[in-house]
C-alpha cells in the first residue's frame, strides 16, 4: 500500500500527466487576450490529475470581466477552461467620472468605460468590484443587458422618466420599458416595430406590453400605414427630449442583422402600427399590434381599446 500510494503521488505530478494543451472558451470581452493568457500561464504547472482550480481564479482575480471558471481535464494532457463572463453594458457617471457596469450591477472600473456604451447616472460611486445599489439603477443595467447587439450599439443611455424605465437612441428615438420586467420580450417587441414601415416616423415606442407595443409621432407626421393622422401630439412627454424625424426609426431599422419584421394579413394596416387609434399613457400614439414570439408563446394579437400599462404584468 505505501508503495501504491507512493507511486501514484509521483504520477500526478509526472509529465505523464502534465498539462500541454489549454483549450479556453466563453471569453469574447476587451480583455479577452489577458485572460487567456492568464489562464495559460497558470494551467502550465499543473497536471490533468492535479488540477488547482483555485490558483487559477487567482490568477483571473484582478480582471473583473472574469465571474468563474470552470475547469474539465482531459486525461492524459489536455485542460478545458470555460470562463463565464460579465461584460459591461453601461458607463456609470457619478461627477464626471466615469467606470464601466456589468448588467449585474459590479463596477467594472474605468480602464473598461468606452464612448461607444450607454451611459447611466446615480449619485454613489462604488469601489471596483462591489456592486452598485439602488433598484431603478440596477433595472436599467439588467435591461441593457438584454439588449440583441444589433440594437444595444444604438443605445444612447437609460433613465427613468414620466414612462418609467425610458431606453434614449443614438439617433433621439424615446423606447418605454416601463420597467425591467420581461426584458427579453421588450427588445424583440421593440426590434419588430423597427423592421415594420408603419413606424417611420416616429418619435417614441412603447414596449411596456411587449405583446402590443405602440408607435407615437409628434404634430403633422402621420403613420405610413395610416389612412388618416392619428397623432396630434407634440411629441415626448414634459422633460424628455422627443425624437428625431422619419430617419430615427429608419435608422435602426437599417441596421437589425435578424429577419424580425412581420408579416400583415391581406386587407389589414401593418404589423406596426395600426390605425385603431388606441392611445398610450404620455404622448398620443399609433397602437402597434406585433406579436411577441419566442417570448411567451402568444399569439399575434389585434386588440384595441385598452391602454397600455393597464394589463397585469405592463
Amino acid at each position: 500500500m505505501p508503495l501504491l500510494g507512493g507511486g501514484w503521488l509521483w504520477l500526478r505530478k509526472s509529465p505523464f500527466v502534465s498539462v500541454q494543451q489549454v483549450q479556453i472558451t466563453g471569453v469574447h470581452g476587451p480583455e479577452a487576450q489577458a485572460v487567456q493568457a492568464a489562464l495559460v500561464q497558470a494551467a502550465r504547472g499543473m497536471s490533468t490529475l492535479d488540477v488547482n482550480t483555485g490558483a487559477l481564479r487567482a490568477a483571473v482575480a484582478p480582471l473583473l470581466v472574469v465571474r468563474a471558471v470552470h475547469v474539465v481535464p482531459r486525461f492524459p494532457h489536455g485542460l478545458r477552461i470555460e470562463v463565464n463572463e460579465q461584460l459591461p453594458v453601461a458607463v456609470l457617471t457619478v461627477a464626471g467620472v466615469r467606470t464601466a457596469v456589468a448588467a449585474d450591477g459590479v463596477v467594472l472600473g474605468s480602464a473598461l468605460s468606452s464612448s461607444s456604451l450607454p451611459s447611466v447616472s446615480d449619485p454613489a460611486f462604488p469601489a471596483p468590484g462591489k456592486r452598485v445599489h439602488g433598484a431603478s439603477l440596477l433595472a436599467a443595467l439588467s435591461v441593457l443587458g438584454a439588449a440583441p447587439a444589433s440594437l444595444a450599439r444604438h443605445v444612447e443611455r437609460a433613465f427613468v422618466g414620466t414612462q418609467g424605465l425610458t431606453v434614449a437612441m443614438r439617433n433621439g428615438l424615446l423606447v418605454y420599458f416601463g420597467d425591467a420586467t420581461r426584458s427579453h420580450a421588450k427588445w424583440l417587441s421593440l426590434a419588430r416595430v423597427l423592421a415594420d414601415s408603419s413606424s417611420a416616423g416616429a418619435s417614441y415606442i412603447d414596449v411596456r406590453l411587449p405583446s402590443r407595443p405602440a408607435a407615437g409621432f409628434p404634430a403633422g407626421v402621420t403613420s405610413p400605414g395610416a389612412s388618416t393622422t392619428t397623432s396630434t401630439g407634440s411629441g415626448a412627454p414634459a422633460g424628455e427630449a422627443p425624437g428625431s424625424s422619419e430617419s430615427a426609426v429608419a435608422s435602426l431599422a437599417a441596421g437589425l442583422s435578424t429577419g424580425t419584421a412581420t408579416t400583415s394579413t391581406p386587407g389589414a394596416a401593418p404589423a406596426g402600427a395600426s390605425t385603431s387609434g388606441t392611445t398610450p399613457a404620455g404622448p398620443e400614439g399609433t397602437q402597434a399590434s406585433t406579436g411577441e414570439a419566442g417570448a411567451s408563446g402568444e399569439a399575434e394579437s389585434s386588440r384595441t381599446g385598452t391602454e397600455p400599462g393597464t394589463e397585469p404584468g405592463g
